[in-house]
């Protein structure tokens, strides 16, 4: 199945022709994932933004770090949850899927993680992250304490904090704009 919206409600046309690196780029997501992210195409008006994007998207969530990719994939969906974000759900579900090879997990991520069986570290690390979309002005040392408790250190918990504060911006965009998830992502990894 093949996705002919436009990605988003706003008539902001991709760049013709793309840049070669970027057009190397969509080329790569085209041959691994078998589409181009909408996400990507929304941000292709303006190659800087799209760079900018892609920049901080791919060292929140493929660099190396102390949270694995599922767990960073984990607290995507949380945030995108109590958010409301179609997007982000559909196409993190998606990944949550594939990264945890267990659908019935992401699924339950996305409706309410409280209902997972999950470890400790990682239902502390989601109650944060939780904690952070709904009401950060709260967070004190005791929820820091909570995480570096099950293990994490100060490195983790930075990433922790970033990982969900992307999440609430992208999350905003994507809601203002009407952004659509590929249809692809939909039946991936059931």
């Amino acid at each position: 199945m093949t996705d002919s919206r436009q990605p988003t409600a706003l008539d902001l046309p991709i760049v013709d022709p793309l840049p070669e690196a970027t057009q190397k780029y969509f080329d790569i997501c085209t041959e691994k994932l078998g589409m181009i992210p909408n996400v990507l195409k929304a941000n292709a008006f303006d190659i800087d933004k799209l760079n900018a994007f892609t920049g901080i998207y791919n060292n929140l969530m493929l660099a190396d770090s102390g949270l694995s990719k599922l767990e960073r994939e984990m607290i995507a969906v949380v945030v995108s949850s109590i958010n409301r974000c179609f997007y982000c759900i559909v196409a993190h579900g998606a990944a949550l899927r594939q990264l945890s090879g267990d659908p019935m997990l992401g699924e339950m991520i996305a409706i309410n993680y409280r209902v997972a069986n999950l470890e400790p570290r990682q239902r502390a690390m989601l109650d944060f992250a939780a904690k952070m979309t709904t009401e950060s002005y709260t967070i004190e040392e005791a929820d820091r304490e909570a995480l570096r408790e099950v293990g994490f250190c100060d490195r983790d918990i930075w990433d922790i904090a970033n990982v969900a504060g992307f999440f609430n911006m992208t999350n905003r965009v994507g809601s203002a704009t009407a952004m659509w998830p590929n249809d692809e992502y939909h039946a991936q990894f059931r």
